[in-house]
């Protein structure tokens, strides 16, 4: 029977590198996003023609917890079964912290941290049943260190760490795992957009500030794509991790290796 990965926020960036993956092993997949089913339709058929077993969308705000669990609830029965629940849908907001927007702090911390709980608290009852079943949550670089301007996001995906290690104590004694995915800097359309702009306002090359960018915190000077941390959601999904779970899986170029 072909797994059922399910991946919140799937629509772009790394969500879609994600997909991707997942249609080349063969997954169904199930995905979500504010998108209409229309402007999704190019990203249904690209995964379909990469080898996905089945693909589902739904469009779903997840800052909202009731609305999360009941498209959880709804996806595994129109599958059948759910095994592999990636939590991935977040946002930014960058203001130092005197003049941080409580409405941007209450947005990302719903749809970065909050979000996850909610699917996972969704999803368990089920792996639980079927005993088994992959949490595998896309932390960030940021989980482990801070920087200055991102309190929200910093304490989001700090706090995302800290519900994937209960997450693992709390299953550790059956064969559903929960680990988390630390990228450093990833190449997504948002962060194309930043040095673009760098690019503009300094008068170098968009190549040039790609490099300052990353090696501003990176010391290996290049970007984590959405497709290595497709591999690695597919490394963790398998069999062969039977034994990794409460993890930080670090991709991040040497950052907090410093």
């Amino acid at each position: 029977m072909r797994r059922h990965i399910l991946i919140t926020g799937g629509s772009s960036g790394i969500g879609a590198g994600i997909a991707q993956i997942a249609a080349s092993y063969g997954y169904k997949i199930t995905i979500c996003g504010l998108e209409s089913e229309d402007e999704m339709t190019a990203n249904i058929t690209s995964l379909d023609e990469a080898g996905a077993g089945s693909v589902s969308y739904y469009q779903c705000d997840l800052t909202d917890g009731m609305a999360a669990r009941d498209f959880i609830k709804q996806a595994a029965a129109a599958m059948g079964h759910l095994d592999v629940l990636v939590n991935n849908a977040g946002m930014q907001h960058v203001s130092p912290i005197d003049e941080f927007d409580s409405a941007a702090w209450d947005k990302v911390i719903a749809l970065n941290l909050s979000a996850a709980f909610h699917t996972s608290a969704a999803a368990l009852p089920m792996m639980r049943a079927q005993n088994w079943g992959r949490i595998i949550n896309i932390a960030s670089v940021h989980g482990l260190v801070a920087s200055v301007n991102k309190a929200a996001y910093v304490a989001a995906k700090h706090g995302l760490i800290g519900l994937t290690k209960t997450i693992a104590l709390e299953t550790a004694n059956s064969q559903i795992t929960c680990n988390a995915i630390c990228p450093g800097w990833v190449k997504t359309p948002l962060v194309e957009a930043q040095i673009t702009a760098r690019a503009s306002a300094s008068g170098q090359s968009v190549e040039d500030e790609a490099r300052q960018l990353v090696s501003e915190k990176q010391p290996k000077a290049d970007f984590v794509t959405p497709e290595q941390i497709g591999e690695m959601v597919h490394y963790l999904a398998s069999d062969k991790a039977d034994m990794i779970t409460g993890a930080q899986m670090v991709m991040d170029g040497g950052w907090t290796a410093q």
